[in-house]
């Protein structure tokens, strides 16, 4: 099967799974096709999946990464021993395991093509972390505490696992509370690395964007904390835009 015909596949069998979709058209243009594809798999409860669909599904999602583009760690520079600084995109960066800045609930964003990091992250790992997070919260009986972490397989992703750590929601001045907590994402993050023979991991800029943590103070938290907790755990901070990569590049090095 073409990438095309992947594609189609996989949006008519998520159109057929919920009979409130079935009046949708797929779209001839590629982008609208993909737009379709995210927007039902963001929307999908956590339920299994038949085995046909996770084979076209996996086949998919990973020659779509090879498209984007890997970077393995391996190929990057150290800014300070055993810490790297990456502007990029997550979900390309093969490593042992990146965090996800997930919500109390830990199943991802619902929301349909979201720009958050915890849509991209379900979107490319494929449906198989939603259902592998909720059987977590199931065994757990509630939401994930913030400043905690839990891991999971990365399934599609080139990193090995996901770490999925909550952040403090900043709700007008930063409260030392909101620094605490914030200190224990990076923290439960390097601990649970440990605790299961991680090497390296990747960091995106938890808190900041929607969480509404101030960059510069959530940078030197990162920072700092990492470099207090990190022991043998390789870490590369990975950030996104230019503002995040300028931070960094000042605390480093």
């Amino acid at each position: 099967m073409t990438q095309t015909e992947k594609r189609t596949f996989l949006i008519q069998k998520l159109i057929d799974e919920q009979p409130r979709y079935r009046n949708l058209q797929i779209p001839v243009e590629e982008t609208e096709q993909k737009t379709l594809l995210r927007s039902l798999m963001n929307v999908r409860p956590p339920l299994p999946v038949e085995a046909d669909f996770l084979t076209v599904q996996d086949a998919y999602l990973r020659e779509e990464t090879v498209r984007k583009g890997v970077t393995d760690i391996a190929d990057l520079t150290p800014v300070e021993p055993g810490i790297f600084l990456w502007q990029g995109d997550i979900t390309t960066l093969r490593c042992g395991a990146v965090v996800n800045a997930a919500n109390s609930g830990m199943t991802g964003c619902y929301v349909p093509c979201h720009g958050c990091i915890d849509n991209a992250i379900h979107t490319y790992a494929g449906v198989q972390l939603r259902l592998a997070c909720a059987e977590l919260m199931e065994k757990q009986g509630h939401e994930e505490p913030t400043g905690q972490a839990k891991f999971t397989p990365a399934y599609n992703l080139p990193c090995e696992y996901v770490l999925h750590t909550v952040g403090p929601i900043v709700y007008g001045r930063v409260t030392q509370n909101d620094r605490e907590l914030l200190a224990s994402c990076y923290r439960s993050c390097l601990e649970l690395a440990q605790q299961n023979g991680i090497g390296s991991v990747a960091f995106c800029c938890i808190s900041t964007g929607e969480f509404h943590f101030p960059n510069q103070e959530a940078a030197k938290i990162a920072v700092d904390t990492v470099r207090q907790y990190r022991r043998n755990t390789e870490v590369v901070f990975n950030v996104f835009k230019d503002v995040d990569y300028e931070i960094y590049r000042a605390l480093l090095g």
